[in-house]
């Protein structure tokens, strides 16, 4: 069995190291980011991903699924940490965190690595900036099975701990890619892909739209939407009526209402 350490004070610099990967600039200087809670971790696990380091608080509740984590993490030569939930909630930001964190390297988020003709639906977010949204979308990627998530251009980080929360662990179970429009674009039209925006210029009405797979769904920047020339370049334009006062959607949920709707078009006899 790995040895564990158990860490009962602040200045620690295992908690100094923990606690720098809640900053963007750190977590790309270590290529490290940080997940929590025993779900999340275990979706993980499930994944084929197990964390590098796994931190539990002292005096947690035995878990079967704690078990199976600790004897994945011993088995791949990770290291395992026990400190105090005052510390660990140091670590986490969270006044109430959960009993248990881990560490994980960052995943390879080239577009190269993304295989197109492995799922029907993929989801795409251009300048993307809150990391709940990301995380959202993360979560309906996985609630439709698309492939996962392309992020253009300037989107919040992906390797958050907002958006690794927000994603309740499809972080894990999604192909993730970021990349620029114009690395994008061209890469796209090598192979086989639909690009659909949600657009109001021209559009289709979303329920109407010939859907075609592998599709794109792409979704704008939470307040100003996509530009015009992204726009262009699609295969096609949808919209989602709007019944009320609000003018539009929230991104994320806009790209949930789309990738339903293309899934139940994909599946139609």
């Amino acid at each position: 069995m790995t040895p564990r350490r158990t860490i009962t004070g602040f200045s620690n610099p295992l908690v100094k190291f923990l606690r720098s990967l809640r900053e963007k600039k750190h977590r790309k200087r270590e290529k490290r980011f940080l997940a929590e809670g025993l779900r999340l971790l275990t979706d993980a696990r499930e994944c084929g991903k197990v964390p590098e380091i796994l931190v539990m608080a002292t005096g947690r509740e035995p878990h079967p699924l704690l078990d199976a984590l600790e004897q994945a993490v011993d088995k791949a030569g990770g290291e395992i940490v026990e400190m105090d939930v005052d510390i660990l909630a140091k670590v986490t930001g969270k006044d109430n965190p959960q009993a248990v964190a881990g560490v994980f390297a960052e995943f390879d988020t080239r577009l190269s690595t993304i295989d197109r003709a492995a799922a029907p639906i993929w989801l795409v977010a251009q300048a993307l900036r809150d990391p709940g949204n990301l995380g959202t979308m993360l979560r309906t990627g996985d609630a439709v099975g698309a492939g996962g998530l392309i992020l253009l251009d300037d989107c919040a980080d992906p390797f958050s701990v907002e958006a690794v929360r927000a994603s309740m662990g499809a972080i894990f179970t999604q192909k993730l890619a970021t990349a620029r429009w114009e690395e994008f674009l061209p890469w796209l039209r090598e192979g086989e892909g639909q690009l659909v925006a949600a657009s109001l210029r021209d559009p289709t009405d979303y329920r109407k739209a010939p859907y075609a797979a592998p599709c794109f769904l792409m979704v704008g920047n939470e307040s100003q939407g996509l530009p015009a020339a992204y726009e262009d370049a699609c295969d096609l334009r949808v919209t989602i009526p709007m019944l009320g006062r609000a003018d539009s959607l929230n991104a994320a949920v806009a790209g949930a209402v789309l990738a339903y709707e293309a899934l139940a078009h994909l599946h139609r006899p």
